[in-house]
């Protein structure tokens, strides 16, 4: 498998999710349950995820939250933090002031145990100049390739995406999407995902028709084949996938039942031409949060510590 992929994963196991109303002015994903038991909801869910992905030999660390600082959203940790092959970590910039809460050096420092982290590099104070870049969620990176693509949004600032990228040698593709009212979609990983020889991607949210040429012929010229997804199909999270590998290194493709029910005959036999794919149930989630299986998903590239051999005897 290529460097796209990652057979570590960290979640954040929820304590007290609900429905964000600092992350809901712009993100039209998120919608209120009428229901009193969504945190009891969302930990089933969670933990079913859990579950299906350690069955799959996925490699999951996963944390608790804290019921202090108050973090509804702690749930999709992939957007104050990534971590990197080259032993990097980056602390992003967040939109809304409580999710700002949600990043935690204790949990850096229960990665450093197994894991080799070399930098960490915090963006964060960004948000003193009120401009955000929101990890993974904002870029959806082509690892292989070096390509983060972005779409620009309240939550995505172009001058942080370039700083971003002229840090880590990355090469910037940004572009605008909108969902089907002409919104600005708030993230750019619930309209399109990278694996390693293949993309789903929403091409109708670009309307910008050179933008769109210009996406399509990076993807192409990068060897992935088009997977296209609609509008409809975005909003019931089938942009919100991440592929990883199990410990066997064989891929397989994550994403939410909603998702893969969305998804026609013929886009499952392309996909599955490139990987297994696998689906749980997270309406909930989905529904409050306005985040999906992909949003949940912290991929862990950090370099492996060595394990020394105790000598016996």
């Amino acid at each position: 498998m290529s460097a796209q992929t990652t057979n570590h994963i960290l979640m954040i196991r929820p304590v007290d999710f609900k429905f964000n109303e600092q992350t809901a002015v712009n993100n039209k994903f998120q919608e209120a349950s009428e229901t009193a038991n969504v945190q009891e909801q969302a930990l089933k869910e969670f933990d079913g995820f859990v579950a299906l992905l350690r069955t799959n030999e996925i490699d999951v660390t996963v944390i608790d939250d804290t019921l202090q600082p108050e973090t509804p959203d702690s749930i999709f940790p992939n957007n104050w933090v990534s971590f990197h092959d080259n032993g990097e970590v980056f602390l992003y910039p967040m939109f809304s002031e409580n999710r700002r809460k949600e990043r935690r050096q204790d949990i850096l420092e229960i990665l450093n145990k197994d894991f080799t982290i070399n930098k960490i590099t915090d963006l964060s104070v960004y948000e003193a100049q009120d401009i955000f870049l929101e990890g993974t969620g904002s870029m959806v990176l082509d690892r292989d390739n070096k390509i983060s693509y972005a779409c620009l949004s309240l939550r995505t600032d172009v001058g942080i995406l370039k700083d971003w990228c002229a840090k880590t040698g990355y090469t910037l593709l940004s572009f605008k999407a909108d969902d089907v009212d002409g919104f600005p979609i708030y993230h750019t990983n619930v309209m399109m995902c990278i694996a390693d020889r293949f993309a789903v991607i929403c091409l109708e949210s670009i309307q910008n028709i050179h933008e769109r040429e210009m996406v399509m012929q990076y993807l192409i010229k990068s060897g992935k084949e088009i997977i296209e997804i609609s509008l409809d199909q975005m909003n019931h999270f089938a942009g919100n996938m991440l592929q990883v590998k199990n410990k066997k290194g064989a891929p397989l493709l994550v994403m939410s039942e909603q998702a893969f029910l969305s998804l026609s005959k013929t886009q499952v036999y392309l996909l599955e031409k490139y990987n297994k794919l696998i689906y749980a149930a997270l309406y909930t989630i989905e529904k409050n949060g306005g985040g999906s299986a992909r949003c949940m998903l912290a991929e862990n590239h950090l370099p492996l510590r060595v394990k020394s051999a105790v000598a016996e005897g």
